[in-house]
């Protein structure tokens, strides 16, 4: 079983290899440290599995995710081991979104035994998978939340103009950016303020509820 590890730091890439190259069923055929040489990696060697990072040069942000996303399309019978220090579902969702079959995601710290991830490795390699307990918690949760928010209940184009006014534009400039006539957006607003249940308020202290609401699930911060 053929494996390519893309891991940027030194010391833990070949502490992994070293695990898997012990295996007399597994064969590390190359290692790299960023996105750009796992794919080149992939490409050169086409491997049975990727044992990845999930941030990696050169933006140290999701690489892992990008390059597991990329090899579905790809690649669809290489399987991915994504190893993480977070439990997010930023990453996992889109890690999983085109199924689980051939996916593994663990978290680093969890991975006491060296049989965890020698079985994950081969798991996915069979087109299984292997999630944490912990991701899978993180997951559930937050798709209770998403359930539970009132933000649910807006349409995609709802979202849209509440995302526009959340950078403190005014109709007509939220009409611009998306398109739309100014009496167009202003039915938006009225439909999610209904939504939303700001039915009462003032206009401005209806749009400053809606924005707080807004942020309140996405970080604290526009999109500005």
């Amino acid at each position: 079983m053929r494996i390519v590890i893309a891991e940027d730091s030194l010391l833990v890439r070949e502490g992994v290899r070293r695990v898997l190259d012990l295996q007399p069923d597994l064969e590390v055929v190359a290692t790299c440290g960023d996105l750009p040489g796992l794919m080149a990696a992939v490409g050169e060697h086409d491997p049975d599995v990727v044992v990845t990072d999930i941030r990696m040069p050169p933006t140290a942000s999701d690489e892992g995710v990008q390059a597991a996303v990329r090899l579905r399309e790809s690649h669809p019978r290489v399987g991915v081991v994504v190893l993480s220090q977070y439990a997010e579902p930023a990453y996992a969702t889109p890690l999983l979104a085109g199924g689980s079959s051939g996916r593994a995601y663990l978290l680093k710290e969890r991975v006491s035994d060296a049989h965890d991830l020698i079985e994950a490795v081969r798991t996915v390699a069979r087109g299984g998978s292997v999630i944490d307990p912990a991701v899978v918690d993180a997951l559930v949760a937050d798709t209770v939340h998403a359930r539970s928010s009132p933000l649910a209940q807006l349409t995609s184009r709802e979202r849209d103009v509440l995302a526009q006014i959340a950078q403190g534009k005014s109709n007509a400039a939220v009409g611009a950016a998306l398109f739309l006539t100014e009496r167009a957006v202003e039915k938006h607003i009225n439909a999610l303020f209904a939504k939303l249940g700001l039915g009462a308020e003032p206009d401005m202290n209806r749009r400053v509820m809606a924005v707080l609401m807004y942020l309140s699930e996405h970080g604290g911060a526009s999109t500005r």
